[in-house]
């Protein structure tokens, strides 16, 4: 039962009725009872104020809400004006739509990407080189070696004129770095080894390369299980190093023996670093293997970032011997357009904008067009490189290749994803009737003969030099 409600008014000349009720009370309950009828009713209209003008509210600042699963546009997008001012003030800024406006951080949800199956050869024992698998195209390509300036720079001092011819595949001596001073003296501008570390290099025929300066990275070994008898004897695995990340490593227990090694890691130490610019100095032994092995005839690239799971020589089978190809590079897992790659190295604050703003305009100028999907005749099925994994032969137009690439590192920025489609297609374009044969396979089939881990540190995004 609940307890009986008593009114909190009380007259002095009260009167019972003939049922026992006090006549006041009874009054004043139903002035209770009109009183409560009114309130609720201001309530409710107090509440749809509100709720109308919370509606309002949210039309114009652009909320979106949901009305039995169709979506209210927010009133930007409905403007017409509004709609054409974001696509002017995207393309000020890359020459894009609408589709390349920046998203925040975090925005998009992370996709996993997963390896997929390789069909390698069984063995080593299983493969052989076609005996006219090196019969590309051939021309004699020669490197500048000395130029007389007051500052002499590792690439040199290339002219746009001499840029411009060296992507031409004929008999020439272009820049491709190593390039010394002559002020009456050799001047040596960078990447020095020890006659030793040249010695064992100049022998190697194959060549698994990687690096670590500032110490960045780990030191991650090669899976020894996965290799061959045959590859350990005949492959050279050289891991180039500078003093301080040789001093690092030591200390995590990784010390090179009598003659350099750490496992199948051959250690090269590299003195008088060419950039200030880590990123930069590592291009050097990514792109430029054909002039640090001087008689390899096979070079494998490999991301400090990565550890190798597979057998090199199945690798070189299967990328280069049986699809022809001089070099093979895996598409980017996400990217597939410059414009894209842009925004994204924007947004990550991997190099000074400045900087790539000028590289992408020169681009631009000099004809790199948008990446197009659903374009059957693309010359690539990605204008964007995920360039941790490279696997080429050392030949006349592969060698061209490198060189170009690296000379726009070394003119620009050494977001080298930024250059890769401009000089590919250049060089395609200036030679059609000699064509690079590139292989650019899965990032997929990438994760497949790898295994990825994250870098040490990020370093904060460099200045462009002086």
């Amino acid at each position: 039962m609940l307890p009986e409600r008593r009114s909190t008014v009380v007259s002095s000349s009260s009167y019972l009725n003939p049922s026992g009720h006090n006549d006041n009370s009874f009054l004043l309950l139903r002035r209770g009872k009109k009183f409560g009828r009114i309130v609720k009713l201001k309530l409710s209209h107090f509440f749809l104020f509100f709720v109308s003008l919370f509606f309002f509210s949210c039309m114009f600042s652009g909320h979106k809400l949901l009305f039995h699963g169709s979506e209210l546009l927010p009133h930007f997008e409905q403007n017409p004006y509004m709609k054409s001012h974001m696509l002017v003030s995207s393309e000020i800024d890359i020459g894009s739509n609408k589709s390349n406006i920046e998203r925040p951080p975090g925005s998009k949800k992370r996709t996993k990407h997963l390896p997929c199956e390789v069909p390698l050869a069984e063995s080593v024992d299983h493969i052989l080189e076609p005996q006219d698998y090196l019969n590309f195209t051939p021309f004699s390509l020669g490197f500048v070696e000395t130029e007389t300036y007051d500052k002499p720079r590792f690439g040199g001092h290339q002219t746009l004129k001499e840029r411009e011819r060296s992507f031409s595949a004929i008999n020439q001596t272009i820049h491709c770095g190593f390039v010394k001073g002559t002020n009456g003296f050799h001047q040596g501008t960078g990447f020095d080894l020890s006659e030793m570390d040249r010695a064992y290099m100049k022998n190697c025929v194959v060549s698994v390369s990687s690096c670590i300066f500032g110490s960045s990275d780990f030191l991650r070994r090669p899976a020894t299980k996965k290799i061959s008898e045959f590859s350990k004897r005949n492959v050279c695995f050289v891991m180039f190093v500078d003093e301080q990340t040789l001093l690092k490593l030591a200390s995590e227990g990784h010390v090179p023996d009598k003659q350099g090694f750490v496992g199948l890691w051959k250690t090269v130490v590299v003195s008088n670093l060419p950039y200030t610019d880590m990123r930069k100095t590592g291009k050097v032994p990514k792109f430029l293997s054909h002039r640090l092995f001087p008689s390899s005839r096979y070079s494998i690239w490999l991301d400090s970032k990565m550890r190798l799971t597979t057998d090199p020589m199945l690798i070189i089978d299967f990328f280069l011997w049986r699809t022809k190809s001089e070099f093979a590079i895996s598409n980017h897992y996400d990217r597939h357009c410059v414009w894209d790659e842009v925004l994204q190295n924007k947004r990550l604050n991997k190099y000074n904008h400045s900087a790539i703003d000028e590289q992408f305009m020169f681009y631009r100028s000099d004809g790199l067009k948008k990446f197009d999907p659903s374009d059957p005749n693309s010359p690539l099925p990605s204008y964007v490189p995920e360039g941790s994994f490279i696997v080429r032969a050392h030949t006349p137009m592969s060698n061209l290749f490198t060189c170009l690439w690296f000379n726009e590192v070394d003119r620009f920025t050494s977001r080298d994803q930024l250059s890769f489609a401009y000089t590919y297609l250049k060089l395609q374009r200036l030679n059609p009737d000699r064509p690079l044969r590139l292989n650019m396979f899965k990032d997929c089939e990438r994760r497949a003969l790898t295994k990825l881990f994250h870098h040490r540190v990020d370093s904060s995004p460099p200045s462009p030099p002086a």
